[in-house]
């Protein structure tokens, strides 16, 4: 099939990959390729990790860091060493006929790095990730993502939330690339502790699952290797989630539900990308560590810091 200019083999297009929707393989493909604008927005030239479901949602899914071969000639890769020695050459989607070949794969989510491929090391976003436990109500969520909100922008720091369209929300500050993974997740984790302590009967940043109380405001995903579903992912629930971006004015109401496979192209019609100008507003993380009480990377031991 052509798309965009590109030849792209497309297999099984009919399978249903959705059984509670209906919504096939094929659909996927065409859900990806139709949204590519918004979605490229979010993944073009980040590594992906595959998570391949071959026969839909209520089947056996794998994962596969290494780019599969053959591949097309015209898709681009990157080569990732390890700490182990090991390395892996990822792919990096660049246009919609990455998208649709990535999705032919079985590919339901888009799981991509921090970083962009250029520089690997050092991300372009920081990442709050609200992760819900089973016991924890959809409304705790929704409250602790105002209270974040008000300590990130109290911090001078802008702030894109998005449903994860799982059981959680995403909240996302675009930075210039210029510190590594180490410093803006130890930035990110005095940031969560701030969240938390606004509303600390239904949140915590307590790391060990047994000893949680409350929605675990996650700042450990902000470390190199780490993926989440991207903006405008579809997500392997029944009902074919996607993770969707929000305006702040619907975080108190908003439904997960609401954004699927079917609706999210109504919802940017309507609505338009949310996050258009997302990496417009890159700043940078450096005077934040002072005012939050960190000593900023590459400052003296011992140093003493007020916050």
């Amino acid at each position: 099939m052509l798309i965009a200019g590109r030849e792209v083999a497309l297999t099984n297009q009919d399978k249903v990959f959705f059984p509670q929707s209906g919504a096939t393989k094929g659909d996927l493909v065409r859900y990806y390729v139709d949204l590519a604008e918004p979605v490229l927005r979010h993944v073009e030239r980040r590594p992906m990790q595959l998570k391949r479901y071959p026969n839909g949602v209520e089947g056996e899914f794998f994962y596969q860091k290494r780019v599969p071969v053959p591949h097309p000639g015209w898709l681009e890769t990157v080569r990732i060493e390890f700490p182990s020695g090991r390395s892996a050459d990822f792919p990096v989607i660049t246009e919609a006929a990455g998208l649709a070949w990535i999705a032919n794969l079985g590919c339901i989510e888009l799981h991509t790095w921090h970083s962009r491929a250029h520089d690997i090391e050092r991300p372009d976003y920081l990442l709050i990730d609200l992760d819900p436990g089973e016991t924890d109500p959809w409304s705790h969520v929704r409250e602790i993502a105002l209270a974040a909100r008000d300590v990130l922008e109290g911090l001078g720091l802008p702030a894109y939330p998005k449903t994860s369209g799982a059981t959680g929300l995403h909240i996302l500050t675009p930075i210039t690339v210029e510190l590594d993974f180490p410093d803006v997740r130890r930035l990110a984790k005095r940031i969560a502790e701030r969240i938390a302590a606004q509303v600390p009967l239904i949140a915590t940043t307590t790391w060990k699952v047994a000893d949680r109380t409350g929605v675990f405001v996650d700042y450990g995903q902000n470390a190199r290797d780490r993926t989440i579903a991207s903006a405008y992912s579809i997500r392997p629930t029944p009902d074919a989630r996607a993770s969707a971006p929000l305006r702040w004015a619907e975080v108190a109401d908003v439904e997960p539900a609401d954004f699927t496979i079917h609706t999210m192209r109504d919802r940017v019609r309507s609505a338009g990308d949310l996050t258009r100008d997302i990496w417009e507003h890159r700043v940078s993380l450096l005077p934040v560590f002072e005012r939050v009480g960190l000593a900023p990377p590459g400052a003296p031991p011992g140093r003493r810091v007020r916050g």
